[in-house]
């Protein structure tokens, strides 16, 4: 029986969305933006700071200068608390582990899939879509992008994750492998969800019994 959902996702695929759907039809936690609160918290420092490392990689100069800190064990202005990426993802680690003990949870990208791997009550997805779904979920969010502009932005958004990924897992994050399904979101968000209870077998009495309800 699985107790975790994971879901990597295309960015503008709409995998937020399904995931957040699937959450509730199941009444399992959904663990996304709030994930950046709790590692905030634990951190001890703002929110914001923290969502700029979400699922990033630091900038080249400041791994450069950490590097140099590292090597000659002194660098102006750092300590051993400082806050990026590697801590960033270091948190991410945890309480992700710690919401997988738990159970009953979807929890949306940050690597859980490579995270979570190895157990066997975890259920990994990858939803992707095609670019012309992708650009019309985009462009309300950044309407000041030309045609071009929006695809070159979709794709540095998934270059990213892939690093992420790579960086922290060595994993390719577009690898079939790491996953026991791939959706595509053109579908509708409802097939979505529909396809991974069908997969899971989480579920499928109550969608069913749903649509007897309002159809029958």
């Amino acid at each position: 029986m699985f107790r975790v959902v994971t879901i990597a996702r295309e960015y503008g695929s709409g995998g937020g969305r399904i995931a957040q759907l699937l959450a509730d039809h199941l009444g399992w936690k959904l663990l996304d933006r709030c994930l950046i609160e709790k590692i905030a918290k634990a951190a001890q420092v703002d929110p914001a700071i923290a969502a700029q490392y979400d699922e990033r990689l630091d900038p080249w100069f400041n791994r450069l200068a950490k590097s140099f800190g590292e090597l000659s064990g002194y660098l102006p202005g750092a300590h051993p608390e400082f806050f990026d990426a590697d801590v960033m993802a270091s948190l991410t680690q945890q309480v992700i582990k710690e919401a997988a003990e738990m159970g009953n949870g979807v929890i949306v990208g940050r690597g859980s899939q490579c995270i979570l791997q190895p157990r066997s009550d975890t259920f990994h997805v990858f939803v992707y879509a095609p670019l012309a779904e992708k650009l019309r979920r985009v462009r309300p969010r950044r309407p000041e992008l030309t045609e071009t502009e929006a695809v070159n932005f979709l794709n540095a958004q998934d270059h990213e994750r892939a690093a992420y990924v790579r960086r922290y897992y060595n994993q390719d994050w577009s690898n079939r492998h790491l996953y026991h399904l791939m959706v595509c979101s053109s579908l509708g968000e409802r097939a979505a969800v529909s396809t991974i209870l069908s997969a899971t077998g989480l579920g499928l009495e109550e969608l069913f019994s749903d649509d007897r309800g309002r159809h029958g």
